[in-house]
């Protein structure tokens, strides 16, 4: 081999082309592929990154924001004004990690597993609203909704992801008979009900509704029947008396009925919400400047903190934010339509539906077209348990999305209930 021609290899091997017309060494520093992440084996192309970036953006934007809500609260506790954040970075901190690993895992494995996961959910769920379990699941602000065991958790953020994972998994092994009322729709209503029930008895309706409506959209996708959610409406009329009983009625009333009129205690902090959006503006008030959280806008750290964004950011902030859950929903959706399995293109409706859903039932609280509900914005709010369980499905999403491009696993699947889709097609059979 002579010397020019062993050159010529080491700097093609660089990247490097031959010698131009002129003499000089020309470097290629086009990609050869897809554009992609790093090699952090998360994912190629160009959605993770989106949703990486949305997520980002939206966890960094509620630092600040919840510095701002909380710091007022905090000093009148006794506290550092820091002290909300410290906690929250903590949860991100957990959040990001649990969005790692769900990232590497493969997604047959929540197939796999969706049983299981089901049954903690239950298990945990049933502890928080037994009789005798108050030492460990206290009764908080007139609600049992959170777990005591030398950390303290939500179990219902926890099943939300469970459900939604079991609902896609049963969806591909009832595809033959899901246009079934008995043996098709079900052994849903059957499951749905096992987690609705003992978080209805909380009470916490809000979640028993944003988990029945992401389930409900996950079978839309799945293929099942319009008599399917005829059949399933018949059951409105017997839980409407629930959402609207004791201090719920006087909420829907002053929204619905009467919403100019005198406002009723139990619709001050849609109120309230509402006066701090009306006080923002088009640019807001400035950073920290709100004055709704000096003790007029209760839990603006948490169920009203897009009130406080309103306020301090305008309507230019709360569009923006507005328009990173619309991009972090959208490319969720994409995601699912590349998904190389039926189930993984289920999981990923359901997640990114499940993320979109309760962004914008907190909004309407806001905005004040629901009454107050009690759902954290999602990556916003304070809150830890859904802050880890937010990522944790964003994890799930990413998942998806590698093996979608060829990053993990094989590309068929021998299981007998297991159907490949063709990424072309969005699966709305």
């Amino acid at each position: 081999m002579t010397t020019a021609l062993r050159r010529s290899r080491n700097f093609a091997a660089l990247g490097m082309r031959a010698r131009s017309p002129s003499g000089r060494w020309q470097v290629d520093v086009a990609p050869r592929g897809r554009s992609s992440l790093p090699a952090s084996g998360l994912s190629t192309g160009w959605e993770p990154a989106i949703v990486l970036t949305m997520v980002g953006a939206l966890l960094l934007f509620g630092v600040l924001t919840l510095h701002s809500a909380s710091a007022v609260m905090a000093e009148r506790h006794g506290d550092p004004h820091y002290y909300y954040v410290l906690r929250q970075a903590s949860g991100i901190g957990v959040g990001v990690v649990a969005m790692l690993i769900c990232a590497r895992v493969p997604v047959d494995w929540w197939r796999r597993f969706a049983p299981h996961l089901m049954f903690v959910s239950v298990a945990l769920l049933v502890v928080v609203v037994l009789p005798f379990t108050h030492s460990i699941a206290p009764e908080i602000n007139g609600a049992r909704r959170w777990l005591r065991i030398g950390i303290t958790l939500q179990p219902s953020d926890l099943a939300k992801i469970a459900v939604v994972t079991w609902t896609a998994a049963l969806l591909v092994r009832k595809r033959d008979s899901l246009r079934s009322l008995g043996r098709g729709l079900a052994p849903f209503l059957v499951g749905w009900g096992c987690i609705v029930a003992p978080i209805a008895l909380e009470p916490d309706y809000s979640t028993a509704c944003l988990i029945v409506a992401s389930c409900l959209i996950v079978i839309f996708v799945g293929g099942a029947r319009l008599g399917h959610f005829v059949f399933v409406g018949l059951f409105v009329p017997l839980v409407a008396p629930l959402l609207v009983s004791g201090y719920r009625g006087g909420r829907w009333e002053s929204i619905l009925l009467n919403p100019g009129g005198p406002v009723p205690e139990s619709a001050q902090q849609s109120y309230q919400s509402l006066v701090a959006m009306g006080s923002g503006g088009l640019g807001g008030v400035g950073f920290g400047e709100g004055r709704q959280k000096f003790g007029f806008l209760p839990e603006a750290h948490n169920d009203f903190i897009f009130a406080i964004i309103g306020e301090e950011w305008g309507f230019a902030g709360s569009v923006v934010v507005i328009l990173c859950f619309l991009a972090l929903v959208t490319v969720g959706f994409r995601v699912a339509r590349q998904a190389r399995t039926r189930f993984a293109e289920l999981l990923a409706v359901g997640i990114s539906s499940l993320i979109g859903l309760q962004a914008f039932l907190h909004i309407g609280v806001a905005l004040g077209v629901f009454p107050a509900t009690g759902l954290s914005l999602p990556f916003i709010s304070f809150g830890r348990t859904n802050l880890v369980a937010m990522l944790a499905s964003v994890g799930i999403l990413l998942a998806v999305a590698r093996e979608a491009s060829g990053g993990g696993g094989d590309r068929g699947s021998d299981d007998d209930w297991e159907e490949l889709v063709p990424a072309r097609s969005w699966g709305w059979r």
